[in-house]
């Protein structure tokens, strides 16, 4: 067996931790990541991985083992970035990992035209609310929304992101309309599960910093779903203007209290931290902050933001 090839497998098990995440990663079997460990593990003429039936552990041979294949791996990795450079036209899989809502709304609708573009590019994309971890994930790419934690990604910035709070017409009708985040209180307020900014609405207005906790019968871990809520005259919520713009400009929703601003956060373009930047990755984010700085601007249109 060649040592080699293996090594891919034995980080992505380490990396992973378990063999069923890693032929996840890898796009094989758990079976076939098993056996290609087995095989590894007898070409070397020792123990590798400790395997239990909750869990996995390296031996003290596997974590030596593990911080070469790591380097190793790092650097074939870095080869193939510095040989893409090279290339007259981008190729290779491009992986991606963007919100579900905006990736629904404002990624999907590019990527055809993308692909058309650049035919030699395969374009894997997962769609999860979820913030996950681009290292072990094996994503170029992954679409990131607000404030961000310290990492040592590569962050670039994309375009503004803009929140209001809204509500339709119909439930202003029957409830009021609230005149300061203080009347939030007496208010249906709906609720975005993996809200990252606590479980506090935070305002700047007239007379400084306000906050609330917001209350409610509905809270959910998808904006589409906090959108219909909003349109069926639910309650009130607070929503991105990539998603309510739209509705907001044609008079099915309505900006609340404008005079007290939501924090302006960002939607940025995560990658992990590399030497050199694969064609495929940098027209990408080219193609990408053109398409948005276009699509940024209808979504803002008329919010006097």
């Amino acid at each position: 067996m060649d040592v080699f090839s293996a090594i891919p497998v034995f980080v992505a098990v380490v990396e992973c931790g378990s063999f069923s995440l890693a032929g996840e990663k890898l796009g094989v079997t758990k079976s076939a990541v098993s056996k290609r460990i087995s095989q590894l593990e007898a070409k070397l003429g020792i123990q590798l991985l400790q395997r239990t039936t909750r869990r996995l552990s390296l031996t003290e041979a596997g974590e030596k083992y593990f911080d070469y294949a790591r380097n190793a791996l790092t650097i074939a990795n870095e080869g193939e970035d510095a040989i893409s450079m090279l290339q007259e036209q981008p190729q290779g899989t491009l992986r991606l990992n963007v919100p579900m809502v905006f990736g629904r709304l404002h990624i999907a609708p590019m990527i055809p035209k993308f692909l058309q573009d650049n035919p030699k590019i395969k374009v894997e994309m997962i769609m999860d609310d979820k913030v996950v971890d681009l290292i072990s994930g094996s994503f170029d790419i992954a679409i990131r929304i607000g404030k961000l934690p310290d990492s040592s990604l590569i962050a670039k910035r994309i375009a503004p992101c803009h929140s209001v709070l809204c509500a339709s017409p119909d439930y202003l009708k029957k409830h009021g309309t609230p005149s300061t985040p203080l009347d939030l209180a007496h208010h249906n307020c709906l609720s975005y599960s993996y809200f990252q900014a606590g479980s506090e609405w935070r305002f700047n207005g007239p007379e400084g910093p306000i906050s609330v906790v917001p209350k409610g019968n509905y809270s959910v871990n998808n904006s589409d779903a906090l959108f219909e809520g909003l349109l069926a005259g639910l309650g009130v919520c607070q929503m991105p203007t990539f998603i309510v713009g739209s509705a907001i400009e044609q008079g099915n929703l309505i900006s609340l209290i404008p005079e007290y601003e939501l924090p302006k956060h960002a939607i940025y373009a995560m990658l992990p931290e590399r030497k050199h930047i694969p064609a495929k990755i940098s027209i990408f984010l080219a193609y990408l902050k053109t398409y948005i700085d276009e699509k940024s601007a209808s979504w803002d249109l008329n919010q006097s933001l």
